[in-house]
This record gives C-alpha cells, structure tokens and sequence, in this order.
C-alpha cells in the first residue's frame, strides 16, 4: 500500500489566445488555493507556441508572491532552447524571491517544435548546438555557485571589487532539480548525475506493451545509478479525476474526457512505442481501488496529480478539494497546517527620512 508524504499538483496554466491575463491569473489563484488546501507543491507547465505558460520562471516568480509555503515547480523546462547560464540566473533569483521554494523539472534532447524555433533561438545552423544531457549538467553547475575564472581573479563594477560567479547564490536550488524520466536511458542517468526523478502518466515502452512494467524498470533503474549525497526524491504523476464534489452534468463530462483518451491506453503509440496510464475518473472509492494497484506508486511517497488541459478554474478546485478531503489522506498523507502570518513590523524610521 503507497505512503504519501508529499503531495502535489500540476497545471497546464492554459489561457485564452485573445486574454492571457485571464488564464495566468487563474492559475496564480490556483497555486494559493492549493496552498490554502494544505498541498506540499504546485506545479506549472512549460510549453512553447501554445496559448500557455512559455516561462515557467516568469510566472513561478509572479507565484512566490502569491503564496508564502507551498513548494512552486516547472515541469518540465526544455534545455535545448535555453542557455545553461542565463536561465540559471531566473531560476536562483525567483528562488532568492520564494524562500528556496523552487523546484525545477528539466528535459534535455531535440525539444518540439526545433523546425520553427530553432533558427530563431540559436545563431547559424541549429542543428549542429550541443543539445544533449550535458546542457543539463552545465545548469547543474552553474547553480553551485562557484567562483568563475582563475582563483585571483576579480571584477570590478559598482558593487565594488570582488570574485565573479552567479549571482544572486540560491544555497540548496541545486538540490532541488528534477529530470523528467521516461525512458531508462534517462532514468540511468538522471540517477548517475544525482538529480531527483519526475515521473508521469506516461512513458517509453521498452520491451514490454505494459505501462507499469516499463515505469517499474525505470524506477528500478534510476535507483541502482543514483549517486547523489542526499537520499533519492522520486515524484509520482497520474491523472487524477474525482468526481464526488461535482453535480451530474460535470461528471458525466469528466466520464466522458476519461473514454476520449482511453484508446490511447490501450497498445504502445507511434515509433517511439509511447505507453499511457489510464487516466483515474470517477468516485474516491473507485480511484482508491486503482490506485492500490498500481505497482509504482507503491515505491514512492510524493505523488502529483497531473490536472487536464481542458477544464475550468471552479472545477479544477473541487478535484483538488476532493483529492485532498477523500483521497490522499487514505494514501497516508496528512494537509500542512495553515501558515500563521507573522504580524506586520514597523516601517524603520531611517526608511521614512529617505522619503521627506
């Protein structure tokens, strides 16, 4: 039986083309009702040349003033169309601003769409960058925090005179990186390289037609390779749709999107042979009981529930309302406790003098 310590969330932060604002602000307001919810974590997802979130620091930024506890994740931020510096730079600074809340979830490899945007991201011929894991591991290192250059050397700007290196230094962000595994090749060397694992509803099949037997073998795989100094942190993602909370016509629509996607489950899909979980729709009691079947979850003790593209605000809070009051604490998890604000403090008064 799974025993979950660690639950969160995941959304598509997808917005209307004509009204972005909309949607964005949606989903900030989704990440602090989680919170209010008691969730360890919100994700966002990263998309490019869709009506969605296209930075993930961006918009985790704008999050770490919206909520003051829970963890804020990016799942997942294709490497290939980053710099490993730059981006490590958005990333410390938005976890400087959150309180070292950030978690960050990569994928490294030709990203999609490389034909369109490739030859306006990169100078000459794209397909020639280095796109490879070690772009991953470049990132790895900048976030450490190492002096760059020779040992005596030293800039000198208007901070004054002191020894380069990434600024602003997030203390721990490195260990707060997730590689989304879904092959055993990434697997192994996401374990090997010492980063924490996502894991989704869906996944490479590799000599096997079943879902859970290919993402058992990767679990397995990461684990033998890992290498890191601090223990292994795996996160679970499925689909997950209760429905209890919802009138008739919601749930018949949620039954409904669950039958839409069913074929997809059923054989591996395209040359890759691409497996898909069964998406989990229906009464808590009925996604309890798949959920005790499912092997992997059974290794791991952080689970995310993956929320679909294609629903509303109102009811992507009554999925998480269910989850949290009928399903994860039957998982062994227990809500955090709501965060008491600390009372305002004074404005210092050498800070009012600056302004007469």
């Amino acid at each position: 039986m799974a025993s979950i310590d660690h639950a969160g969330f995941l959304t598509p932060g997808s917005f209307p083309e004509a009204d972005p604002l909309d949607g964005l602000e949606k989903a900030l307001r989704l990440f602090a009702f989680g919170e209010r919810l008691g969730f360890d974590s919100a994700w966002i997802r990263q998309r490019h040349l869709e009506p969605g979130v296209s930075s993930a620091a961006v918009f985790l930024a704008a999050a770490s003033q919206r909520t003051r506890r829970i963890q804020l994740g990016s799942a997942v931020i294709q490497i290939g169309y980053e710099s490993p510096y730059r981006l490590a730079e958005d990333l410390a600074t938005v976890d400087v601003l959150s309180g070292g809340r950030l978690n960050v979830g990569l994928s490294a490899g030709v990203p999609p769409h490389a034909d369109l945007l490739g030859p306006r991201i990169f100078d000459g011929d794209w397909t020639g960058y280095d796109l490879s894991y070690g772009r991953v591991e470049r990132l790895a290192d900048n976030l450490r925090g190492s002096y760059l250059g020779d040992p005596d050397r030293v800039v000198v700007n208007a901070a004054g005179r002191h020894r380069p290196r990434l600024q602003p230094v997030a203390e721990g962000l490195v260990d707060r990186l997730w590689y989304g595994g879904g092959s055993l090749r990434s697997a192994g060397w996401a374990g090997r390289t010492g980063l924490n694992l996502l894991i989704g509803n869906v996944t490479s099949g590799e000599d096997t037609d079943d879902f859970f037997t290919a993402q058992r073998r990767q679990l397995d795989a990461y684990r033998e390779a890992y290498s890191g100094s601090r223990p292994a942190r795996v996160a679970l993602g499925r689909v997950i749709v209760p429905f209890d909370g919802a009138d008739a016509w919601t749930r018949a629509r949620y039954t409904e999107y669950a039958a839409s996607r069913r074929e997809r489950t059923l054989a591996p899909q395209g040359e890759r042979r691409t497996l898909f979980a069964p998406d989990l729709v229906g009464t808590s009691d009925q996604i309890l009981e798949a959920l005790a079947r499912d092997p992997v979850l059974a290794e791991v003790s952080e689970l995310r529930l993956e929320l679909p593209y294609e629903f509303r605000p109102f009811e992507y809070e009554q999925i998480l309302g269910d989850a949290v009051r009928h399903i994860l604490p039957q998982l062994g998890w227990r809500a955090a406790a709501p965060e008491r604000h600390p009372a305002p403090q004074p404005v210092p008064e050498s800070w009012g003098a600056q302004g007469k």
